[in-house]
Formats: C-alpha cells, structure tokens, sequence
C-alpha cells in the first residue's frame, strides 16, 4: 500500500503519514499536489487542506497504527511547479519550521482550503462538494475518482455565496460623517479604517449587530460593496500622473544595462547590485532589462518595498512595454483576485512581467529569469509576523534554481550587501550621477537642541509642559524657508516618522501619561479619528474619556505626530496641508488621490513619513524638511545609523528633482553625531566605511551571523519567570558547546506587548546551524507556558 507524507496548511502546521485510496491512478499523488485529509478522532474527523511532500511504498509507524487515508485531490496537476516546491521545503529548513508553516503562510487563502467542487460533465452533468462526497458509497466514489482521473470529471474553486464575494470599502474619512449617537455605523466604519477591505460576511461576523448599520452606511455612500472579481483596475491606479515618456539612456546607464543584458545571457545563475544615487535612472534601466528578458521568453519579477511605489512601477512599465503581460500582486488586494492571479500563473506558459511587494516571490511565475529588487535595503523586504525570511535571500534562492539574474537596486544599500560586492562576492554596476546632470541638494544640519521655543526649560512642571506642546517641532529656520519657498510658488515635503496626533497624552490632574493595558506603551491620540491608539496591537478607546489613573478628565497632548504637524502647517501655509502616512492611506485608492493631488500642485506642502522619503518624483519640490533627524538614531539596534542614514539620504533626494535647484533642512539635537557628516554630502562610501569599522570591532554583521531569540509568556502567568530561568540555565551551557555567543535572556525593549512579557537572547556565531542548533534544543526544552521563535539575520530588534 503506498503512503504520503502530508504536510497540513493550517495550525498546527503538523506532517503526517496518510495511506493514498486505491481508486486513484497512481500517478496521480506527487510532491506539491494539495490534498484533502481527515484529522481529529473518529473514523473521519474534520477535512484539513494539506500538501504532498513525498509518497512512498511503506510507512514508518509503530505497530498496530492504522493510518488514516487521504479524501480527495484538491487539483489534478500541482500548483506549485517543482522547483518553487523545493523552494518551500528549504526555506521551512532555514527558519525550523514544518513545511505547511511555510506553504500555509505563502499561498493565498483559498488555496489553504478544502473549498472545492468536483463538476461531472456530459450526460450525467452535476456539481458534488466535498461533503457530498464524503456521505456517498466506496463505489461511487471510486466511480468518481475514476471520471476525475479520465477527464470526464474536473475540479473547480469553490462557490463563495454573495456575502464572501462581496468587499466593503470605506469612502470617508476620519472623523465620520455620521450622527455620534450611531454607534453600530461608528463600529463598522472604524473596523474598515483598522483593516482595510473585509468580506461582507467578515464584517457581519466580527462586528455585533452590523447589518443595519452596513445597509445605512451604503445608501449614504459612505461605504462601497465591490464585488471580489470586479477590480479590473487598482483603487485609485487611475489617478496617477502618467508616466514619463521612454527616455534614451545616458552613457552610464547604457553601460550597466550592457553588463546587465550580458548576465541574463549566462547559463548560471547570476547577481548585479545597481547602486546608483538617487535621480540617477535605475527605473529606466530596471525597464530596458525586463523588455530583453521577454523578448528571449523568460519572465521577469519587479519587486518594490511597498504598494504606493509597487503601483508607479507597474504604471511605468506599462507605458514603457505597452504589449508584455503585465500582472499586480500585493497583500492588499483582495484573497479572490490573489487566488485567480495564482492559479493563473500556474496554468499560463509564456512569458511575463510581474510588478508587486514582498508576497509575489511566492508566485509560479514561469520560465522566470530575472528578479529585481527596487531599494532593496528597504526594511519592508524583511517579513518578521509569520512566517520569517528575508526577500534577498529568497530571490536568489529562486534565481539560483532557475539559473536566473537577480538585480538589487538601490541608492543607499544594505551594508552587507555593499560588503559582499566589496569583497568581490557580488559585481557592482553604479550609476553615479543624476539624469540630466543635476547636482544633489545640498543638506544642512539645523541645530534644535539649545532652542527655547522647542525647549522651554522645566520652570514647573505643567507650565513647562504646556509650553512645549504650544510650540510647533520646526524651527524658526525652518519655517521661515518654507515661506521662502511658499512665496516662489514653489513646493515642499515634511517628513516626520511618527504618525498620529499627540504621542503621549499628559493627564493634568495626575500627571500620568495613558497607556496601553496589554503593552504598557504610551497611546498615541488621533484627532480625526477622536481616539487613543496603540501601535502595537490596535487597542483603542475613545478620547475625551477618563484617565485610567484618578479618573480626571483635563489632559495635554506631548509631542508631535504627522496629523499635528500637518494641521500647524495649514496655518502657515494659509491653506490645507497634504499628509501621507499609514492613517490617511487605508482607504482602497487615498495614497495615489494624495500623490496626484500634490502633483497637481493642489497644497504646497505634503507632509508625510518615511512613505514618501523614496521613490516619488515631484519636479516642483525644492525644499525636503525633516523634522526630526534623530527619531531613529539611538534605537537599541546596532542597525540605528545605517537606517537613519538610509532613509535621510532617500529623503533628500525628493528635492531638486526638476529645473529648479533643490535644498534640504535635517532637524538634529545631536549635530557631533559621526552620521551627519556623510548624510550632508550623500557619501554613502564613507559612512559605509566608518559604520563597517565599528561593526567588525562590536562583533555585528557582516562580520558574524546574528539570531535573535524571542522567548515570552503570559503577563499573569505565576510560572513564566521561574520556566524562562531554568531554560536559560540550559541554553547557556548548550551555546557555549556550540560555540554560540549568548547575550540574555534580558527583557526586550518593548517588554510587555500583547499582554505577554518579552524576552529576548541575542545569538552570534560564525555560521548558521550552531543558531539554529541551539533553537532546536530550547524547543526540546521548552515548557509549554513559554512561546518561542527564532528570528535570522533580525531587523527589529525591539
């Protein structure tokens, strides 16, 4: 009797041994094919999605086990083509995971479901479930099986029903325009701006009591039903600028595009960082590849670190090769049309180009020979919730089993993608100047730190607080160039990478900040939205309302948020303010409604975060402001300079991108900081020496691999402290066996988030499998109290 080993989709991730139904062909099972199998007691149990990792004659069990018989193929041929398979199966091995941890987090929803149909066609035409099939007889499910293994029978996707196909987009924005006493509409608008567009029938199940409130809500246009195979065309795709029209390439980009070309043409696989500074064309070269890669059959995948500027790039390319094949892919769209984009792929043949975030490297793209990663040091390029891996490590993992190009592209690289190309791991092609040859504007330092309007001294403590949050966060400096620039009809861009009103809000009465109860973290107030949020884990409540404390009711906003700053800057300006950050864009559309806006010269400033420090091409933008340079500086992150350093130099270079010179102003109270000399002339060379110096004697990256080990339990559980000293006990004589540098475990930044306290132990070693070696034994270890999770090559360290 042949056998198969399962690997289910869904929690708990488990593989399993299955014997295969004798009524199949035999043929038929292979690794990939997504299969129905029962799980739980009884005879049957429930039906659980899994995919096939192998099939062999006998099964390892103990004796007297029966095992349990796979139901039904879920398709006839496997989605996922062999390699991209393999792909999964290596990738569980890196990060210690089972397969369907992997397979279950990349494929989209529907394909880690059961929810299919087996159509019978000629004259016995009739459409069965999975559920019929499972209450008729043994012969007429061998029958059936035999009319699926012939052709006279197919499988088809599921049949959602109106309320799963239907998708609720909100229309509005903060605050809401309806009465307060409408509490339900209040509800549902508010859980649309949280998650963005649901399923009619999600909403229905997750907000009480919704449908009226849903149908009122639709007849006054403030919220829209789309059907889920509607969206022929991205929310809000039309509303961009059109693209520039085909440049001809300067000599540099001439040349890389050569080196490139000649790459693509090798039998092995290959990889190129394009580093060039910013305005420097990297777009057009990126285009002129993938128009050489479909012209020789082989598909290409464009990546890019976020939708706004996955959208540019398709709307580039579609204006640059009017006749490829061009696909979208991104987590915001809709499970159906990633399902059909999926399954698409996986059926069509010929070439293509495909534009999207992160999620498409997943995709069976085929014949794929290039994948281009736009400012691939970007941290989005790194998938932490989840399932964990990095998308370099992934596109070359992919490349190299298609004997494809990967081409890195960036104006600030990652520094240890700068150091492999240093050390001749990796060719580098550079773009060193600007199209049409002009300068970089120039950058310089405002120094905020002795600044009474921005300091007041604490005289007392209420009154120096009261003064603080009267003043604005720019300085006289500042705002007095933004006049100037005002004044020229000329435009500007803010950028503050802190969004929301107020950051903390200051209970008068007792002088306690509000905070979160399940992360002890200080709530940020939302003016449009009249609430108190937390970041980390969405708690909310409404504002004015009682301080948690004394109860009192007079509170004062501390810092300054986005939402803020945009709202100080509308009076200066005379006239609205633009704002782009995650708050103003979770309506389906909004980001590319407030990029055109401002392109069409609608407000003079946009503020924003680090959303619009890259990417963006404003030719009438000739002053770039950042409010506060040191925001991300003194993380405890070995990686703060080389982020701030990044996203100040992508910052800059919004400026000056047109006729007209461009200036930049970096708010700073630490102006000796050895970053801002390099950032003032965008010498990304000599800041990657400095910075690199300073690693190899700390002992970081690239100079050791680097785990870091996240270990919690719950706030009010009485065991959690003694279970986490006695596993570290172990783990420190098991790394120092492994030869495994073990820092902690020492409570994290963020100590307390989701109502569970944190942990962490940071790993260094000169290779990976002592890391995760030492993962596997805390496993083995591990009291059932504790949560465990393994993180390589880590980006937030909080």
């Amino acid at each position: 009797m042949p056998y198969a080993r399962v690997a289910l989709l869904s929690p708990p991730y488990a593989t399993l041994t299955y014997s295969l139904p004798s009524f199949f062909a035999p043929d038929l099972w292979r690794p990939g094919l997504r299969v129905a199998v029962p799980l739980g007691r009884g005879e049957r149990g429930a039906l659980r999605a899994g995919i096939v990792l192998e099939v062999t004659a006998s099964a390892d069990v103990p004796e007297g086990v029966i095992c349990k018989e796979v139901f039904w193929p879920l398709e006839t041929e496997p989605l996922l083509a062999p390699g991209l398979f393999d792909l999964l199966r290596d990738l569980a091995l890196r990060q210690g995971v089972e397969p369907g941890h992997v397979a279950g987090h990349v494929l989209p929803q529907g394909l880690r479901s059961t929810g299919v149909r087996l159509r019978r066609l000629g004259a016995r035409a009739e459409t069965l479930t999975l559920r019929e099939l499972r209450q008729a007889d043994a012969v007429t499910r061998a029958t059936l099986a035999q009319e699926l293994c012939s052709g006279a029978a197919r499988l088809l996707p599921r049949s959602a029903d109106a309320a799963s196909e239907e998708f609720c987009h909100l229309r509005v924005e903060p605050p809401w325009p309806v009465r307060p006493a409408a509490t339900r509409q209040v509800a549902v608008l508010e859980f649309l701006h949280a998650q963005g567009p649901v399923s009619r029938r999600r909403l229905l199940r997750e907000v009480k009591d919704a449908a009226p409130a849903l149908a009122a809500l639709v007849r006054a246009g403030h919220v829209a039903l789309v059907h889920d195979g509607a969206e022929e065309e991205e929310p809000g795709a039309a509303l961009l600028a059109p693209a520039p029209e085909r440049v001809t390439l300067n000599a540099d980009q001439a040349a890389a595009l050569a080196c490139l070309t000649v790459a693509l043409e090798a039998e092995s696989p290959q990889n190129r960082l394009l580093y060039g500074v910013t305005g420097s064309g990297k777009t057009a070269v990126y285009l002129e590849l993938a128009e050489r890669a479909l012209a020789r059959g082989r598909s290409v995948l464009l990546l890019a670190p976020e939708v706004a500027l996955a959208l540019k790039l398709r709307r580039d390319a579609a204006r640059a090769l009017p006749d490829a094949p061009l696909i979208l892919y991104h987590g915001y769209q809709s499970p159906g049309r990633r399902e059909a984009t999926f399954r698409a792929l996986a059926e069509s043949r010929g070439p293509c180009l495909v534009v999207g975030t992160r999620s498409a490297l997943f995709l069976p793209i085929p014949s794929l020979g290039c994948i281009i990663l736009d400012e691939e040091h970007d941290a989005s390029f790194k998938q932490e919730d989840g399932l964990a891996y990095q998308a370099r490590e992934v596109a070359w993992a992919r490349m190299r089993r298609e004997r494809g190009l990967l081409v890195l592209g960036s104006a600030t690289p990652d520094l240890k993608t700068f150091h492999a190309a240093s050390e001749g791991r990796l060719p580098i092609l550079r773009l060193p100047r600007r199209v049409g040859g002009r300068p970089l504007p120039p950058v310089e330092l405002v120094d905020i730190s002795a600044n009474p309007r921005l300091f007041p001294a604490a005289r007392d403590g209420a009154n120096a607080e009261g003064e603080a949050a009267a003043a604005g966060i720019l300085a006289p400096q500042c705002e007095d160039a933004l006049r100037e620039t005002l004044a020229r009809g000329e435009q500007a861009v803010v950028l503050l990478n802190r969004r929301g009103y107020a950051p903390l809000m200051y209970c008068l009465s007792c002088g306690r900040t509000q905070r979160c109860p399940h992360c002890d973290i200080g709530l940020t107030y939302h003016k449009g939205l009249e609430r108190l949020v937390c970041h980390y884990c969405g708690y909310s409540r409404p504002f004015p309302s009682p301080c948690d404390h004394c109860g009192g009711m007079e509170f004062l906003p501390l810092g300054e948020g986005t939402e803020r700053l945009a709202e100080r800057l509308s009076l200066l300006a005379g006239q609205p303010v633009l704002r782009l950050d995650r708050d103003s864009t979770r309506r389906p559309g909004r980001m590319e409604e407030i990029l055109e806006a401002f392109a069409r010269r609608e407000s003079p400033i946009l503020v924003g975060t680090q959303m619009l420090s890259k990417g963006h091409h404003f030719p009438r933008v000739t002053l770039a402001i950042v409010a506060d340079g040191d925001l991300g500086l003194n993380l405890p992150d070995y990686r703060a300079a080389e982020r701030t350093f990044q996203l100040l130099v992508q910052s800059a270079g919004r400026a000056g991108r047109g006729e007209r010179p461009g200036r930049v102003l970096i708010q700073t109270r630490a102006t000796e900081h050895y970053c801002w000399q390099f950032v003032r002339s965008a010498d990304y060379e000599g800041f990657y020496e400095t910075e690199l110096a300073l690693r190899k004697k700390r002992g970081y990256p690239p100079f050791v691999r680097l785990g870091l080990l996240r270990i919690s339990y719950a706030a009010d559980e009485a065991g959690g402290a003694p279970a986490l000293s006695e596993l570290a006990t172990a783990l420190r004589g098991e790394a120092a066996r492994l030869g495994v540098t073990m820092l902690g475990p020492a409570p994290a930044p963020l100590g307390l988030l989701r109502g569970r306290r944190r942990f962490q132990c940071l790993l260094k070693a000169p290779a990976w499998p002592p890391l995760r070696e030492l993962y596997f034994f805390a496993r083995s270890r591990m009291p059932a109290i504790l949560r465990l999770g393994l993180d390589l090559d880590p980006v937030n360290m909080l």
